[in-house]
């Protein structure tokens, strides 16, 4: 109170209001603070039907995964593949093409694409007969002890019936596929995914929404009080671990995917700047990103949508390291010779990481109990297949891309799980010498669609964190 006697007016009132300006400091911080934790308010903890936390994710992708992948996604033998981008949507109308030029995509030509990917093998590749060889005339001739008339029953198999046998084996192998995807598709071309990366394209409205609700609505599992295609993740802990497994895979991909939108978000479209690059100013978009998943927004759920991708994350990382001992095998060619060496060391390694990993998804406890199991696994397989055709009725040819390519690599991750074709391999194993190779086989297409999705989970996880650094 003497201070105060012996100070001016316009000492006190200077005194006065910076006290307010620092009360409103505090606030402004506290404020922020909360806001900031808005999004990972539930990143923490224990992940849903897992037995792992957020943070061990966070820390084993960021250190451990991530510089690892980055550098093998940047390989020709994963950053060319085939797709077609020109099938019809099978069930209504494509009425609502994108018109921007940020969601075209342009796909290679031929001088492009490596030599090794159109058709050629390496000198060593092992050259599988097809299963029909047995019964043609080369290999009844090649045979030295064998009945003359026996043999001419078999010569007379007619190319009609080996056209059959072709088929029979495409029916058998389409029993494992949980993906409508074909590498042979005679529409099908080489893009290079480098060139035409994930990102905002402006695409949104009526047509994505219908791609989305379509998925949830009529594809996912849902409890049955509920009709619309909103579901709230509290209403699905009271359904099946299966049930649960695909809603919340679904939920994780498209948690994955709105987060590299927010991530790669076209800023400015024109040059405001002489050293703007010439496609426009990409960047993060932190009030996108919030409006996405801020708990405010989005009726409370958007957190919970960030849990999902790390489950999602959990799932692939489990297929990974049980068809480890079969990708070890792989050779990844594409006839430059340096860098195949590369890729063949850099799988090594990931694969290395991938294995170490001391808490994976246990997916032995799902579909066990006879009938009633394995009715629910192929009832679970038509949904995701289902799901995968549903990608051909995207109206952007980019989102098309990138949501075909991550629906068939978490395909190939559920084939790999539930197929029962990889079961009895050990992880650990970087040998295959006690496994029948001719059991279990990936198409190149598959190999490449794996690891590029989980690259995109990986990727996630990562912009996640620089996004918790931008709200601090």
């Amino acid at each position: 109170m003497d201070l105060l006697r012996t100070m001016t007016l316009s000492q006190v009132f200077g005194v006065i209001t910076f006290l307010s300006l620092f009360s409103l400091g505090n606030l402004y911080f506290e404020s922020h603070l909360k806001a900031s934790d808005h999004c990972f308010c539930k990143l923490k903890g224990r992940i849903d039907d897992c037995s792992c936390n957020v943070d061990t994710v966070d820390h084993f992708n960021n250190i451990k995964i991530y510089p690892v992948l980055s550098s093998l996604l940047n390989k020709d033998y994963f950053r060319f593949y085939r797709v077609n981008l020109k099938q019809k949507c099978p069930f209504w109308a494509d009425d609502s093409r994108c018109a921007m030029r940020y969601c075209h995509v342009e796909p290679c030509l031929d001088a492009d694409i490596p030599e090794g990917l159109k058709g050629h093998q390496p000198k060593n590749a092992v050259i599988e007969e097809p299963s029909a060889f047995k019964y043609s005339k080369e290999a009844q001739a090649a045979e030295c002890d064998h009945d003359h008339e026996l043999g001419y029953l078999n010569t007379t198999i007619s190319a009609a019936a080996y056209e059959e046998f072709a088929r029979w084996k495409a029916y058998d192998d389409a029993q494992d596929n949980f993906c409508v995807m074909n590498e042979e598709d005679k529409g099908a071309e080489y893009v290079d995914l480098l060139l035409n990366p994930e990102r905002y394209t402006g695409y949104k409205g009526r047509s994505a929404h219908r791609i989305w609700n379509s998925i949830y609505l009529e594809n996912c599992f849902r409890p049955k009080d509920i009709l619309s295609s909103y579901i709230q993740s509290s209403s699905i802990n009271g359904m099946c671990l299966e049930k649960r497994v695909f809603y919340r895979a679904i939920s994780g991909l498209h948690s994955s995917i709105n987060i590299h939108l927010c991530s790669k978000y076209l800023l400015s479209e024109k040059n405001t700047f002489i050293l703007d690059p010439p496609g426009g100013q990409w960047g993060q978009n932190l009030e996108e990103f919030q409006r996405r998943f801020d708990p405010e927004k989005t009726n409370g759920e958007g957190p919970q949508w960030l849990r999902n991708l790390y489950f999602l994350y959990l799932l692939e990382l489990r297929a990974l390291a049980k068809a480890a001992p079969y990708l070890e095998h792989e050779e990844y060619y594409t006839g430059n010779k340096e860098e195949d060496k590369e890729v063949k060391l850099g799988i090594h390694d990931f694969l290395k990481v991938v294995r170490s990993f001391p808490d994976h998804f246990n997916e032995s406890t799902m579909f066990n109990g006879g009938q009633q199991a394995r009715k629910l696994k192929e009832e679970f397989r038509q949904h995701f297949r289902n799901t995968s055709r549903i990608m051909d009725c995207v109206g952007c040819d980019k989102c098309k891309l990138w949501g075909k390519l991550q629906i068939h690599g978490l395909g190939t991750a559920l084939k790999i799980l539930f197929s029962g074709k990889f079961d009895g391999m050990d992880p650990a194993s970087q040998n295959l010498t006690h496994v029948n190779k001719s059991k279990f086989q990936l198409e190149r297409s598959e190999i490449v669609a794996l690891i590029n999705a989980f690259g995109r989970l990986s990727t996630s996880i990562h912009e996640l964190e620089q996004f918790r650094d931008m709200m601090r």
